[in-house]
């Protein structure tokens, strides 16, 4: 198992967990929990010292999960920093508000997506804030918690959804009720599956699929002649070959981010937080898989663009005024040191970017 969960960060899954001291805290039905771990943030010092320019500042972590890069956040802008910290997954947000109680009035819990940012900001009279940080993907305690629906590491209901009480189609649904174009190109648009159209006849033919385990077994199945090999440990949906991802994986990540509606929800979050921007704020986000990090990339590229007039116009007549400058020209990964001691970030990919303008 513990090899199957390292193998997902190229697909969208980030940190990890690290043990906290024995205590209590939210999780579950009864809201409590024993020896309580915690997501361990990737690129934790990249991103406090990219992100925090001011010790008065207020800052939105707009994927706060369970706190870990929020608590950095507090710590260095402290005395007076405060952050706002979102989140779609009511379980995740619970822990964080648990995790960050000694903070006070400091850190502001807000349960809900980031693609309404300019909403919670208008509700609650913030004009501006002085930095932006989306740690995208999903953290390892989704992955291994049940519950969620998102993993073949066990064998539960096809849910998917970040909060099940958003009125969304799960995962089952879309298994189910899809006509095999659609389930073949929903694969391969969002799992960038190449065999996409084979799993989609597979389902359709094997429907109704309501399980995670029943998922991964036949995708499994359909795509084996390519992944088990003479030194493969084939013992159900949980074995894999070791240093190969589990051939469901693309199938997993593309009905997740399509019952979530990730990528539409990105480009809304990005475009909500630049304009929440201050002059000076920066915009901090790691991506975890190709197709979060384009969308990052492009929207970044117009926002610094000077001119967007079609090519061979003479003169410029578009009058684009930059909004943003980019930090950093390069994508930042984590380090040696941290993708050894946590092979989980491995697969992040940072891009900074600064709010131009004078400030008021």
């Amino acid at each position: 198992m513990v090899a199957q969960a390292a193998t997902m960060t190229r697909t969208g899954e980030r940190g990890s967990v690290s043990q906290g001291k024995p205590t209590r805290g939210p999780e579950g039905g009864d809201g409590m929990e024993d020896n309580f771990n915690y997501h361990q943030p990737v690129m934790p010092r990249e991103t406090v010292e990219r992100l925090v320019l001011r010790q008065d500042g207020m800052y939105v972590d707009a994927t706060v999960g369970e706190g870990g890069h929020a608590s950095l956040v507090l710590q260095a802008s402290a005395p007076q920093g405060i952050v706002i910290g979102v989140d779609r997954d009511p379980r995740s947000l619970a822990r964080a508000v648990y995790r960050l109680a000694r903070y006070g009035d400091r850190f502001i819990p807000l349960a809900g997506g980031y693609a309404s940012l300019d909403d919670f900001a208008s509700e609650r009279g913030i004009a501006q804030v002085d930095g932006a940080l989306f740690d995208l993907g999903f953290s390892s305690r989704q992955v291994e918690a049940e519950g969620y629906g998102f993993s073949f590491q066990r064998d539960e209901p096809l849910d998917m959804r970040f909060n099940p009480e958003e009125d969304l189609p799960t995962a089952s649904h879309l298994v189910n009720d899809l006509s095999e174009q659609e389930l073949g190109q929903l694969i391969f648009r969002y799992g960038e599956e190449r065999r996409a159209r084979a799993i989609a006849r597979a389902i359709v033919r094997n429907r109704p699929i309501n399980t995670t385990g029943a998922l991964a077994n036949l995708v499994a199945e359909t795509l084996g002649a390519r992944f088990h090999g003479r030194d493969s440990q084939r013992r159900g949906y949980g074995r894999v070959r070791r240093n190969r991802i589990h051939p469901a994986t693309r199938t997993f990540q593309a009905l997740r981010i399509a019952v979530n509606d990730e990528l539409e929800n990105l480009e809304k979050g990005l475009r909500a937080a630049i304009r929440l921007l201050a002059p000076g704020g920066r915009l901090v986000v790691i991506s975890y898989h190709s197709l979060e990090d384009r969308i990052v990339k492009n929207m970044l590229a117009q926002e610094v663009a000077s001119c967007t007039c079609p090519p061979g116009l003479p003169v410029c007549v578009c009058g684009q005024q930059p909004a943003l400058r980019l930090v950093n020209r390069r994508v930042i990964r984590p380090g040696s040191a941290e993708v050894e001691a946590n092979p989980r970030s491995r697969s992040g990919r940072m891009r900074v970017a600064e709010k131009l303008g004078e400030r008021l």
